[in-house]
């Protein structure tokens, strides 16, 4: 029975941790430019945004199958970023589980608005995201870049 935990101070699979995102983002690899920023992520940068973030797996068990990392940002939202499930598992609602949390804990802190942003390539994300309820807020550019490389999404709680 797949279940959501938050990633607590005991959590020592790092390793396994940066390959399923690696594994989740690999699909962007030529796809978007600039590279995916998952590809600066070390055991050390990962173990350090755990702490400084408040991070989400998705279990079956005690295997593996997604995360998330969310940061508030008061008082406007709670940011996801990091959000990945494993290509073996996609289609199964992990998704939507993240999701559920993510507005759990939006709630609990007392904020209005779950934030995200994706890559202007990726067009089936930005479909998932707006079937979930977020809207496009904002183009943003990366540093270098005189085009639109991102899109920031939306999701105002009820």
């Amino acid at each position: 029975m797949i279940r959501i935990a938050r990633v607590g101070e005991e959590f020592d699979r790092w390793q396994e941790l940066l390959a399923l995102i690696m594994s989740s983002f690999a699909y962007m690899d030529g796809v978007i430019d600039p590279p995916s920023s998952a590809h600066r992520l070390t055991l050390e940068n990962l173990a350090e945004k755990a702490r400084a973030e408040i991070a989400f797996l998705a279990l079956d068990g005690d295997e593996l199958l997604g995360c998330m990392f969310c940061r508030p940002e008061p008082p406007a939202s709670l940011y996801i970023g990091k959000l990945c499930v494993s290509p073996k598992t996609q289609g199964r609602g992990i998704g939507r589980m993240f999701l559920q949390q993510s507005e759990a804990l939006a709630r609990e802190l007392a904020l209005p608005a779950l934030r995200l942003e994706t890559r202007i390539e990726l067009l089936a994300n930005h479909a998932r995201f707006a079937a979930w309820g977020f809207v496009r807020t904002a183009e943003n550019a990366h540093a270098g870049y005189d085009r639109t490389t991102s899109i920031e999404m939306t999701k105002f709680l009820d």
